[in-house]
């Protein structure tokens, strides 16, 4: 058998790792991955926080249009931003932001008018703050924070662009409180030339070669039109795709525990849990 020169083992090692990598590819490159990036646009989360979770200058551009502040800068930003309740449920940002005078942002992309509900936009501010102040920390020192729900349709039925939405108080003629809390809605069913309906216009977007904005397009044609993005989105969508099929395990498994009928070892092989995780599961009931 004829030895290999080190070139040749190095030349055959690459052409093992090609083959290798173009395996793991087309693992999660699944057709009908591919054909649902074609049709994603910003206005789908989980598209949206692949796109912006390293792009601060897409969140950015998106406070200052929404805002009017055209000097506002980000300093912090971070998507699928878990934040925990003391008491009761957590929840997940789409988009949690911080700006230079300390403002902090939550945006958030609704396309369901139940996940826009105005006590929902009330509870993520209550977070906001109850995660803002240190142990012994002077309310003084509470930062503004700023709830901006992204809705696909006009759900405070206006037919505004943008609802902006403050504390006043009644008795002095709807003078502003002042606590620096603020809830913002965007309507995304708004048409117009202004810069918000043209952000409309590219959150609604399926071709980026058809959105007004620079950062937010090559944003965009990164993970729909190159190869690596396409790859990075499939494995978004296939770890989706298990967190999902890991949750309604769960849900089954809780609801068969509260049913009583069934043995914890039976459960686990009905579920595909382990025993352990359904004991554990039946101990946080």
């Amino acid at each position: 058998m004829t030895k290999l020169s080190h070139k040749g083992k190095r030349k055959a090692v690459k052409v093992a790792l090609g083959k290798a990598r173009a395996r793991r590819s087309a693992s999660v490159m699944k057709p009908e991955y591919l054909a649902e990036i074609k049709r994603f646009r910003l206005m789908d989360d989980t598209f949206m926080s692949k796109c912006f979770e390293n792009a601060p200058e897409c969140i950015e551009l998106m406070l200052r249009i929404i805002l009017g502040k055209k000097d506002l800068k980000v300093v912090k930003s971070q998507t699928e931003y878990p934040i925990k309740s003391l008491q009761g449920r957590g929840v997940r940002f789409d988009v949690f932001a911080r700006d230079s005078e300390g403002r902090e942002y939550d945006i958030e992309i609704q396309r369901a008018d139940k996940g826009a509900e105005p006590k929902r936009a009330r509870y993520n501010s209550a977070l906001l703050d109850a995660n803002a102040l240190k142990s012994g920390e002077d309310c003084g020192k509470l930062r503004d924070t700023y709830v901006i729900i992204i809705a696909e349709n006009d759900v405070l039925g206006g037919g505004r662009e943008v609802y902006r939405i403050d504390r006043t108080i009644r008795e002095l003629a709807g003078k502003a409180f002042g606590d620096g809390t603020h809830i913002i809605y965007v309507n995304c069913t708004a048409k117009g030339d202004t810069a918000v309906c043209k952000l409309i216009h590219d959150l609604l977007c399926h071709d980026s070669s058809e959105m007004y904005f620079d950062v937010l397009r090559k944003q965009v044609s990164e993970l729909k039109d190159s190869e690596e993005g396409r790859h990075a989105m499939c494995k978004a969508m296939e770890k989706i795709k298990a967190e999902g099929k890991r949750e309604n395990m769960l849900a089954t498994a809780k609801r068969l525990i509260a049913n009583g009928k069934l043995l914890l070892k039976e459960i686990a092989e009905c579920t595909g849990l382990s025993l352990a995780q359904v004991k554990k599961l039946q101990a946080s009931m």
